[in-house]
């Protein structure tokens, strides 16, 4: 019964077998053609089906996802190789400098300063280094890649509408795991929770007003409780599990963001 019906669907008009996962670039050109079947039932119109016809198999995006260590390290390790004390001192005077626009986040979404400030650092040591892999090919080639394909597939269905939208290009750089702008969103994240806090009609992550208020409306859509604590066991530490799933990252933000708070 099984068979027949399996033959059945087969020769049934309309039917396409998925194109095939790969651990190397040899199949990515045919999967891109049926994913672009996938992504336009998605809603991703003209623009986003361009961007993906002319992205690129990452082999850099592949090294690195093969290749990430520093969250295996300790946590001292860990905030000693990121930078945590640099990022304090300057994460400190930021807030001091521009005491109001972190106030005003706060009011809006319930999020303190020292949070923001903490992720802005760890992601791209303040907007310095916001990444160097093209962002539509590098997510894509994750979306093809067996190894975490059903997480990335929504990811690059987003950055193929945030091309639609104008929010980034098929040029548009980021990390190399497709993550964007100065506090590294990933696309389908940044389509979702993105705002536009400068007013200007369009949400653009490489500006830092939007991308702070992009991820301070995150992190209160994901459950952020205002007033209430952001260490481990407390209400918010939760919530900062929910951007980054490594323990020695969200441990660096919390402990960054009571120093800079403090």
């Amino acid at each position: 019964m099984f068979r027949f019906a399996l033959i059945l669907a087969f020769s049934l008009p309309g039917f396409a077998a998925a194109a095939p996962c790969g651990n190397t670039g040899n199949g990515f050109e045919a999967w891109k053609q049926d994913f672009a079947k996938q992504a336009r039932r998605a809603g991703v119109k003209k623009k986003g089906l361009q961007a993906l016809s002319q992205s690129q198999y990452a082999t850099r995006t592949i090294a690195a996802d093969r290749n990430q260590k520093s969250f295996r390290y300790s946590l001292d390790k860990f905030m000693q190789i990121r930078g945590a004390d640099t990022i304090v001192a300057q994460g400190r005077k930021r807030k001091a400098r521009n005491p109001q626009f972190y106030a005003t986040l706060e009011r809006q979404y319930g999020v303190p300063a020292g949070i923001l400030i903490a992720i802005h650092g760890m992601e791209t040591g303040f907007g310095n280094f916001m990444g160097d892999s093209q962002v539509v090919s590098a997510i894509t080639t994750l979306a093809y890649d067996c190894r975490r394909s059903e997480f990335f597939v929504p990811h690059a269905i987003g950055a193929l509408k945030l091309v639609d939208q104008g929010s980034i290009t098929t040029n548009t750089v980021g990390a190399k795991h497709g993550e964007l702008g100065h506090t590294q969103f990933l696309p389908g994240n940044a389509l979702e929770y993105g705002v536009d806090a400068t007013g200007d009609g369009q949400v653009d992550f490489y500006n830092m007003t939007d991308a702070l208020a992009s991820t301070a409306n995150f992190l209160r859509k994901k459950g952020w409780k205002p007033g209430r604590g952001y260490q481990p066991g407390q209400p918010n530490f939760a919530v900062i599990q929910q951007w980054n799933a490594a323990t020695v990252y969200q441990e660096s933000i919390a402990i960054m963001a009571a120093r800079i708070d403090g």
